[in-house]
């Protein structure tokens, strides 16, 4: 098994504590409200497993990750993708670690390595990877657009 790493950092005029309760806490809420083909977000066993399931003719069925640590207090959190389409037959995780710090005016810089774990010795494309954040920074504009469309929220 191999492990690739990659480190990426966006900024956003979004408060860090705003946006980390959005993407972080209350995501199971928020993420199926914005995005339509997620159909809803299901905690499992103790709640530090997250399957988000998709809807009817989306190309990925379900995703499952295994939650680590969720730090409200320094905004940080590190989950695995455990589960899921997304990983095929040459991956056998996807961990994330993210950080939100203060930047600029109150906003907000979002710090994330994300390390595939891939099944024997598979080597990760890098066009593999920038889908992956494509589809991450797709979420993430919903997500910011929604905050500063709504400044009451999390606030």
């Amino acid at each position: 098994m191999g492990v690739t790493s990659y480190t990426h950092e966006t900024t956003t005029p979004v408060a860090p504590t705003r946006l980390f309760k959005a993407l972080v806490v209350d995501s199971d809420n928020l993420i199926p409200k914005l995005m339509p083909q997620v159909k809803n977000i299901e905690a499992e066993g103790d709640g530090s497993i997250k399957k988000m399931n998709f809807v009817e003719g989306s190309p990925i069925k379900y995703l499952k990750h295994k939650i680590h640590v969720v730090d409200d207090k320094n905004l940080v959190t590190k989950y695995s993708m455990i589960e899921g389409d997304v990983l095929g037959d040459k991956l056998e995780s996807i961990s994330y670690d993210l950080k939100f710090e203060a930047h600029g005016n109150g906003g907000c810089v979002c710090k994330s390595i994300t390390e595939y774990h891939t099944k024997g010795d598979y080597v990760l494309k890098d066009e593999e990877h920038n889908e992956g954040k494509k589809q991450a920074m797709e979420l993430f504009k919903i997500v910011e657009a929604y905050l500063l469309e709504n400044p009451s929220v999390y606030a």
